[in-house]
């Protein structure tokens, strides 16, 4: 084989993206696994290409690193991998010393840190997020972290915007997620932005999760003196996504479960961790992207269908939850053939909630708007 040839076969495909993820003593096994486990099976789903490449690393030369079980692991990398990240993970440790009491980064963690190219992605899973932010990374950013330390946290790093109630929140090239199983919902997030929603649930399905959950902490988070018994509004969300097209009424909603409005909405919130409003758009957002990424509908279709009503509705709101307009997304995750997609993509494409003004279809109690789990 030809020079030529061989130079051709070899790049022709891009290089995979690197994920380095950080392993620091006391880790916790079962987030260390996670970025594995989800970039580790992303796969292009026309070539069955695996999409990343995951790295594991220590602050140290190779050898053992201890867990919070009764076994430690044996890290192959020294920190100089992390100078070949495109994204670098930190899961949470049980034995960050200075770094939790004090919020200041070791000698010998500053040194790996060190490694980090500038513009590189950067993500903490659960208290992982100490380390970024005795880095400084996360001066002036939202973030998030587990929530029983979310006021440690706070207090710890007072420039942080700490917001305890989503399970993650991507702020553009640093993203941190709250506790344990949230490291799932962000790295399949993750995937979703880069490659789109097809990958994204290819990944989730092999993983048995759920590709999107609803929510955030504020569901995990025990609260005293529970009412012993009470009734949900899943019925409800139910009955809500097979008429996301239909103009849908917060008293029909609340209807479906027997109570008032009022009720409803507190429970409604407690339960799903969004308001009403909130939830219903993020679902029609969903459905949007579905439609646009699998079929070729007209943009006034696609609005329909999604619950939006017009065209303009429509690119208001994707331009508000995803920063780019239905036209750019369906360039850039639509599943049709190999050549309308892209590989990469930097948009924000998280539906945690919009900023914008709602369809004049929703009724006029859904259309508040709180917090999101994406950074504008």
């Amino acid at each position: 084989m030809s020079d030529h040839r061989r130079h051709d076969r070899r790049h022709a495909h891009p290089p995979r993206h690197r994920v380095v993820v950080l392993a620091l003593d006391g880790l916790i096994p079962f987030e260390m696994g996670i970025p594995q486990r989800i970039f580790g099976r992303a796969r292009d789903t026309t070539t069955g290409r695996r999409l990343y490449e995951v790295v594991t690393c220590s602050t140290r030369p190779p050898g053992p690193v201890r867990t919070d079980a009764d076994f430690a692991i044996l890290v192959e990398n020294g920190p100089e991998a992390l100078a070949t990240a495109d994204t670098v993970v930190v899961p949470a440790s049980y034995e960050l010393g200075p770094v939790h009491e004090e919020g200041v980064l070791t000698r010998e963690l500053a040194a790996a840190l060190a490694h980090v190219r500038p513009g590189t992605r950067l993500v903490s899973i659960c208290t992982g997020s100490y380390v970024l932010a005795a880095a400084g990374v996360l001066d002036g950013r939202p973030a998030t972290t587990h929530w029983s330390s979310a006021a440690h946290f706070q207090r710890l790093f007072p420039r942080v915007k700490v917001d305890a109630d989503v399970l993650f929140i991507d702020d553009g090239d640093v993203l941190t997620s709250a506790g344990v199983a949230a490291g799932i919902d962000l790295c399949l997030h993750i995937v979703r932005r880069d490659h789109g929603t097809a990958v994204a649930n290819e990944v989730a399905r092999r993983t048995v999760v759920p590709p999107h959950r609803d929510g955030g902490q504020a569901q995990y988070i025990q609260r005293p003196l529970p009412e012993p018994r009470r009734s949900t509004t899943a019925a409800a969300r139910a009955w809500a996504l097979t008429r996301l097209h239909e103009p849908i009424q917060l008293r029909d909603m609340a209807e479906r479960e027997s109570m008032s409005v009022r009720t409803f909405t507190r429970r409604f919130r407690e339960e799903a961790g969004l308001s009403p409003g909130q939830w219903l758009v993020r679902q029609r957002v969903e459905r949007a992207r579905q439609l646009l990424e699998s079929t070729d509908l007209s943009m006034d279709q696609v609005a329909r269908d999604a619950g939006f009503g017009t065209a303009q509705s429509l690119r208001q709101h994707l331009q508000s939850v995803l920063g780019v307009p239905p036209t750019v997304y369906r360039r850039t995750f639509r599943t049709g053939s190999p050549s309308d997609r892209t590989g990469t993509n930097g948009t924000r494409t998280d539906p945690a909630g919009a900023d914008g003004s709602f369809p004049d279809r929703v009724d006029a109690d859904l259309a508040d708007v709180g917090r999101t789990s994406v950074s504008r």
